[in-house]
């Protein structure tokens, strides 16, 4: 029996949870050449700005940003090149159906390895508004201090409390 390997994240889009309410994923491949594989690995990519298109039937994520491999040669990548995303057909269909709603986009959330190969989780997003933002910031404050709270409650038993 073959031992399962560990994935392996790159890189995360930490900001696509803050501005976006994410709807749907969906893992696809991405095309990629030599020295793009070999910066992928080294962890230098940047999918902040990043997001994916449907366009003649395929789909492209435009604006990640893969730095030049450092040993490359002059047939090094172009750090923001549009690369080919890969998934099947009525995937692409059913992602760009959805896709033209209004509001909803196709962003980057992660890029990380899988049995080898690159993979990119892609999310179905739409755009949060200022107050929705602010409500999950309060949210996540609350959920902090009950959580310190708790903890100290664990570390100091109630009758230390007491005492004192």
């Amino acid at each position: 029996m073959t031992e399962a390997r560990p994935v392996r994240t790159y890189a995360t889009n930490r900001r696509a949870l803050h501005e976006y309410h994410i709807l749907e994923d969906l893992e696809v491949g991405i095309a990629l050449t030599g020295t793009e594989i070999k910066s992928v690995r080294a962890g230098r990519v940047n999918l902040r700005e990043a997001y994916a298109r449907v366009a003649g039937g395929e789909l492209w994520l435009h604006n990640a940003h893969i730095s030049p491999y450092d040993a490359g040669n002059r047939y090094n990548h172009e750090p923001t090149r549009t690369r080919k995303l890969l998934a099947h057909t009525r995937e692409i269909g059913r992602l760009a159906g959805k896709a033209s709603e209004t509001g909803v986009t196709l962003i980057p959330l992660r890029m990380y390895d899988r049995r080898g190969h690159v993979k990119v989780a892609l999310a179905v997003a739409r755009g949060k508004r200022s107050y929705d933002k602010r409500a999950a910031l309060a949210e996540r404050q609350a959920r902090r201090e009950i959580d310190r709270a708790m903890k100290r409650d664990i570390q100091e038993p109630a009758g230390v409390r007491d005492r004192e």
